[in-house]
């Protein structure tokens, strides 16, 4: 490393994000200790490994400077998500619930970024105590426990600034408040309030209270791990609790910011947004094709497709899958309640399609994000208008603010490289084993941590069949796309590493 890095600072912060991990790892043990699950312990002395693991990290490493540079962030950020993965698999395979290291890793880095993905088989036969940690897994990626880290920050006497632009989520960050600090603060209020809020509702909707803690943490989060087999289609005799699930995955892919203007009362904020707009009524114009779809043209009836009978009528039903699943996936959440492969080829495209679309920016969802769809858009349309009149400077307008030229040109910089490392994962997965329909799944899955995909990884199919080279390649799939390419990506490059 060179003297431009503060080493001792990034020690510092990957030791406060091991003993908050460890922490978190407590709160599923009673959940464990209340079934008298034998997990308990592997759970308990998971977490005291961790903590000690982070206490080390944290007291042998005293800076000098607390001052964190940009290189700094990024190193924290990126490593702080590793930290986390090494040490969050540690429940799994001290209880022995998931005994291989590969199977392990993967499905602890499928939570924390949110993907959803998983290599269980028989997840109703998990103890709770793992199940809950699970869904933890996700709960913390969402927001990001380095966001949670900054808002502790004024305790140790470090500014957060940089961390906070790594970490946060899309192309650009709106703060709620001037400090960083209290902007964060803000964030896992909002967070916090509105996992509790859905999880009382879909105890009142019939969930069990275990049920619906978890399923309300994988869904605030734009997660999608669930604690049924058949993930959300389970409860498909009970469609009061998809609607549940569907209104608060359309909130989590929210911006943030625009949600917390809509808990201030100010819903005119919410629809002045043109990014809010096109993620909105994209989702119940593509829905309504679908629903289309599966009432005109589907060649079976829509009960082989679910888990359970229609309660309310096909059409009550279509609409219903229809608009849970575009929700799901659009917002890389990943619950299912139908396999949309089994609707028809063109369903299934639509759906492909739908995985380069990804939530709002500021929001907890994965994706390439629909703010810089909209922004290559109308720099496209720009670009026909200035081929007929060169001269005129005509600037990418969004909300009405000029965009400036070089976050448009950072917005056309990621979508190649994103593009340009899904063609490229999608050809190195045929080459580990899989058939080039579950390569372009899984490597559209993982870079956009969206979970369910096509082909041997459909919504209804594990991950477990993958070889372990597979898991870790998709592994770091979703750290890149967690992380939103730059971030991980930027410490592979040689300029890096050079002193300034």
């Amino acid at each position: 490393m060179t003297s431009t890095l503060n080493t001792k600072i990034i020690y510092r912060f990957l030791g406060i994000t091991a003993i908050l991990n460890g922490f978190f790892m407590f709160i599923a043990y009673p959940f464990s200790a209340f079934h008298n699950e034998d997990a308990k312990w592997g759970i308990l002395n998971a977490g005291i490994v961790t903590i000690i693991i982070g206490a080390l990290l944290f007291f042998l490493n005293k800076p000098n400077s607390t001052n964190i540079q940009k290189k700094d962030g990024y190193l924290i950020v990126t490593l702080g998500w590793l930290i986390l993965s090494f040490t969050g698999m540690l429940p799994y395979l001290f209880s022995g619930t998931i005994p291989a290291i590969s199977d392990a890793f993967f499905e602890t880095i499928s939570g924390y970024s949110t993907t959803g993905s998983s290599i269980l088989l028989d997840i109703e036969s998990m103890p709770k105590g793992i199940l809950f940690w699970r869904s933890a897994t996700h709960w913390i990626g969402g927001m990001g426990i380095i966001v949670l880290t900054v808002a502790i920050l004024p305790l140790l006497g470090i500014g957060g600034m940089q961390l906070f632009m790594a970490e946060a989520p899309g192309p650009s960050t709106d703060k709620l408040h001037p400090r960083i600090t209290d902007t964060a603060k803000r964030l896992y209020l909002i967070y916090v309030t509105l996992t509790l809020a859905q999880f009382l509702l879909l105890k009142v909707a019939g969930m069990t209270w275990f049920d619906a803690i978890n399923h309300a943490m994988a869904t605030m989060s734009t997660g999608g791990f669930s604690t049924k087999n058949n993930s959300v289609a389970f409860y498909n005799n009970l469609p009061f609790v998809q609607y549940i699930i569907l209104i608060f995955m359309l909130i989590a892919g929210t911006n943030f910011v625009l949600t917390y203007f809509a808990l201030k009362g100010k819903i005119r904020r919410v629809f002045e947004s043109e990014e809010f707009k096109y993620y909105f009524f994209g989702i119940i114009g593509v829905s309504s094709i679908i629903a289309i779809i599966i009432i005109f043209f589907q060649d079976s009836n829509l009960q082989t497709t679910i888990t359970h009978p229609m309660v309310f009528g096909k059409v009550e039903s279509a609409i219903r899958h229809s608009l849970f699943m575009v929700t799901s996936v659009v917002t890389t959440t990943g619950f299912v309640t139908a396999d949309f492969t089994m609707w028809n080829f063109f369903a299934t495209g639509i759906f492909f399609a739908l995985f380069f679309t990804g939530g709002s920016a500021g929001s907890t969802s994965g994706g390439v994000k629909i703010v810089r769809h909209v922004v290559m858009l109308k720099n496209s349309f720009l670009e026909f208008k200035k081929a007929l009149h060169p001269n005129a400077i005509v600037p990418v307008r969004l909300d009405g603010k000029t965009i400036p030229q070089t976050i448009v040109f950072n917005i056309l910089s990621f979508f190649i490289i994103y593009m340009l490392i899904f063609v490229l994962a999608s050809v190195i997965l045929t080459l580990m084993g899989l058939d080039f329909l579950s390569a372009l799944g899984a490597a559209a899955s993982s870079l956009g941590n969206i979970g369910p995909a096509i082909g041997s990884v459909s919504p209804v199919n594990s991950y477990a069949h993958l070889t372990d080279v597979a898991k870790w390649f998709c592994s770091f799939l979703m750290l890149i796309g967690r992380l939103e390419l730059f971030t991980v990506l930027i410490l592979f490059t040689p300029f890096f590493w050079r002193k300034n």
